[in-house]
């Protein structure tokens, strides 16, 4: 099985649409209690995923989550409306993470496979339960992998294969030129791939 349509299994289900996103940010900025309210449960599920998936760590994740919304309110007037707001989100949440990892001096202590919630959470529900076991355990797999990777593979590969960001969009997040998110991306796959075959889980 190739390495995108693996993590593509790995996705929640789709988040809502965000074409409304530009109104809700005007309406947001002019003072608009629902518009606010709206775009902080639109955003909140992503950040508390896309922490989780970083840090490994639920706890962690939901104060990353909630500083990171926070400091999105708090700087709402800079968010331009014509421009997505998850990108923005996102990059708070990244650089959040990234201080976690330097509060510990390290890389995450508590590895992301060390947490057999962070698969269960991540993996879409099955009709079939013996479908969703198999569906669980290879999510396990690949999070093991992924959790062993550096950091920037790590996030990239969680941007671009998992949240399904646009290139521009991770280049946005992360503050590195298209050409470099392809060439990381690509670099970051293969990371994976050779990871996985290494724990005896061809997927080609």
């Amino acid at each position: 099985m190739d390495t995108e349509i693996a993590l593509s299994l790995n996705r929640p289900a789709a988040p809502d649409s965000t074409a409304s996103d530009p109104r809700l940010v005007v309406e947001a900025q002019a003072g608009g209690r629902d518009a606010l309210e709206e775009l902080a449960r639109r955003m909140r599920g992503p950040a508390y995923v896309l922490a989780l998936q970083l840090v490994g760590n639920r706890d962690d994740a939901l104060d990353i989550a909630q500083d990171a919304l926070l400091r999105l309110f708090q700087h709402l007037g800079r968010v331009a409306p014509d421009r997505p707001v998850r990108p923005w989100l996102f990059a708070v949440v990244r650089n959040r993470a990234r201080d976690h990892w330097r509060s510990r001096a390290a890389r995450p202590s508590e590895s992301l496979d060390a947490r057999p919630d962070l698969a269960a959470h991540l993996t879409a529900t099955a009709a079939d339960p013996e479908h969703q076991a198999a569906r669980r355990q290879q999510a396990r797999r690949i999070w093991t992998v992924i959790g062993a990777l550096s950091e920037a593979h790590r996030e990239i590969l969680v941007l671009r294969d998992f949240h399904d960001l646009a290139y521009a969009e991770i280049a946005q997040v992360l503050g590195i030129p298209i050409g470099t998110v392809m060439s990381r991306l690509h670099a970051a796959r293969a990371a994976l791939r050779n990871g996985l075959e290494a724990k005896g889980g061809r997927h080609g």
